[in-house]
C-alpha cells in the first residue's frame, strides 16, 4: 500500500535542479577562473566584449532552437556547430564538456537553495524515493553539484537532457526517469520552478502532482499563460513536508 497524500498516492518525488534545488550566485573568483579556463581551452590569451557578446547571442539562439524543438544536442555538437563553428573542431570538440561547465560558471558559483538539504533528508527518511530530472546543456554541471553538496545518496536516478537528448517539457524525459526507477508515473510528483517546462511536462507524462516553487520576493520563472495549472505552489522547500507525510512503513518500495 502507498501512503495517500490527499487524493494522490505518491511513491517517488522528482526534482528540477536549476532554480529549484540550487541557485547560482555571483562569485568573482569562480567567474574569473571560468573565463580564463574557457580562453585556455579555445587557445586564446584574451577576448574582448565583442567576442563574449557574440557567444551570448549564439548561445541564446541555440537555447531557443533547442527549447522550441524539445531536443538537446551533444556538447560537442553545440560548440562546434552553434557556439564556436569558426574554431577548429579538432580542438573544440574534445574540450566541449569543460567549455559547457565553464560557460555556466561564468555566471557564478552553484549553491544549495535554503532548506534543500533538510527537505531531501526528511523526505528520504519518510520513505519517498527521490530522483532528478533536469534540462542541462552540461553533462558535468549537475553531477558535480550533487557530489559537492553531498547529495548523491539522496537520489536513485539523475536524468539530464544532455544525456537523453530530450528537453522538458517533452514527456519522454520524465518517462525515462520513471522507467529507470521502475515506478509508475501516476505514483510520482515533480517539483520545479517553471510551469511551462516542469508542470506541463510532468502532467504530459502522467505524473500525479506537479508542484511549483515560487520563493517570496523573487519573480516567477515564466509568466506566460498556461492551460495546465500546478497542483500546488510553494514558497519554500520546507513546505514539501506539509504535502508529503511519512509513508506507510509497509508500503512497496
Amino acid at each position: 500500500m502507498i501512503q495517500k497524500t490527499g487524493h494522490q498516492s505518491i511513491e517517488a518525488i522528482f526534482f528540477d535542479v536549476n532554480g529549484t534545488l540550487r541557485m547560482r550566485e555571483p562569485h568573482a573568483p569562480t567567474q574569473r577562473a571560468a573565463v580564463q579556463r574557457m580562453l585556455a581551452l579555445i587557445g586564446e590569451k584574451d577576448a574582448g566584449d565583442e567576442f563574449w557578446d557574440e557567444l551570448n547571442r549564439r548561445h541564446n539562439a541555440y537555447r531557443d532552437w533547442a527549447q522550441a524543438n524539445q531536443l538537446q544536442l551533444s556538447e560537442q555538437e553545440i560548440w562546434t556547430r552553434w557556439l564556436l563553428p569558426d574554431y577548429s573542431g579538432e580542438r573544440i570538440g574534445p574540450a566541449a564538456a569543460e567549455l559547457t561547465l565553464a560557460w555556466s560558471e561564468r555566471k557564478g558559483r552553484a549553491v544549495p537553495r535554503p532548506g534543500a538539504e533538510q527537505a531531501l533528508l526528511a523526505l528520504k527518511s519518510r520513505g519517498y524515493r527521490l530522483g532528478v530530472i533536469s534540462n542541462s546543456m552540461s553533462s558535468l554541471d549537475v553531477p558535480r553539484s550533487l557530489e559537492a553538496f553531498g547529495w548523491n545518496g539522496y537520489f536513485e536516478v539523475v536524468v539530464l537532457s544532455s544525456a537523453v537528448k530530450i528537453r522538458k517539457p517533452a514527456p519522454e524525459i520524465f518517462r525515462a526517469a520513471t522507467d529507470a526507477m521502475a515506478v509508475e508515473p501516476a505514483a510520482c510528483a515533480y517539483l520545479g520552478n517553471r510551469i511551462s517546462k516542469d508542470v506541463v511536462g510532468c502532467k504530459r507524462a502522467g505524473f500525479a502532482l506537479g508542484i511549483v516553487l515560487e520563493p517570496p520576493g523573487q519573480p516567477r520563472a515564466d509568466h506566460a499563460e498556461h492551460t495546465v495549472a500546478p497542483d500546488r505552489v510553494i514558497q519554500s522547500l520546507g513546505e514539501l513536508l506539509d504535502i508529503f507525510p511519512p509513508r506507510d512503513p509497509g508500503a512497496s518500495s
